[in-house]
Formats: C-alpha cells, structure tokens, sequence
C-alpha cells in the first residue's frame, strides 16, 4: 500500500510527520481542503510530468495551474502530464494519492514557489484519503526537491 511506502520513507529519512488519514476521500484538491478544513490553495498537489529523458513530479497550491511558457522555459519542452497508469506506474501512488515521498523510481521534486505563501500546507500521502502537515521548506528537504516557478 503506498500509505505504508511513504511510512517508510519518513522513517528511512528520519522524519516525524503524522500521516493524516480520514474517512472521507481526498482524492481532489477540494475534497481534501473540506476533509482537512483548510481553504484548497493550502493543499499541495503533485503532478507527475513525463520530460525528455525524465520523469518529474511539480508540486503546487491546490488552485494553481502550470503555466506551459513558465514550464518550457524552465525545462525546454512542453508540459505533458503522465495518464494515470504511467503516475501509479512511476510513483507507486494512484491519482488522488500522489504525492513526492516514497516514489517507486527516483524522481527529481520540483516544488512551485506558490507554496511559499503558506505556514503549512497539505500533501496526500500516498492514498485518496491521506495528508501531511508539512511546511513548504520542510517538504522541499523531505524531498530534497528543487524551488522552480512554473504556474500561472
């Protein structure tokens, strides 16, 4: 179960982030601000990009969305996002519960500096009814991502 993967990567790394599991879905971005409580900006999505000779995954407030000049400027070529096969595939979560820890292959995190906005924001954890609290430096040292700006 992916929930258990990013467990364990949270262990393997040495970090204590409780892994908020509800009832209710948090599949999308405003299922999982109503579950949480917390208007949906601060819910961090993961996209997962396929690139030439890589695949990525960004991670963004909840309501913002790529801007395709910002991300060819940052990575030479037009976003295309992975369908859904290809993101449980490469990161080992399914839609709804993807997220940048405990990725089956290893994958370059990009974080957008729209999180920066935030105190805490709100990662799935591996399920459509999981979260992390987490603030925006820590996941970017969780993840030993990287700050890009590629969102409108």
């Amino acid at each position: 179960m992916a929930v258990e993967d990013v467990r364990r990567y949270f262990k393997e790394k040495g970090l204590d982030y409780e892994i908020i599991e509800k009832e209710e879905s948090t599949a999308t971005v405003e299922l999982a601000a109503k579950a949480i409580g917390v208007e949906p900006a601060m819910i961090a999505k993961t996209m997962a990009f396929k690139l030439k000779d890589s695949d990525i995954v960004i991670v963004s407030k909840g309501d913002a969305k790529i801007d395709n000049k910002k991300f060819k400027a940052q990575f030479a070529t037009k976003a295309k996002m992975m369908s859904a096969e290809e993101v449980l595939e490469s990161t080992g979560h399914p839609v709804g519960g993807v997220c940048p820890f405990g990725l089956r292959t290893p994958m370059q995190v990009y974080l957008d500096v729209s999180l920066k906005q935030f105190e805490h924001v709100y990662p799935a954890a591996g399920s459509p009814n999981s979260a992390v609290k987490i603030m925006p430096d820590e996941l970017m040292e969780a993840t030993d991502g990287q700050w890009v700006d590629v969102c409108k």
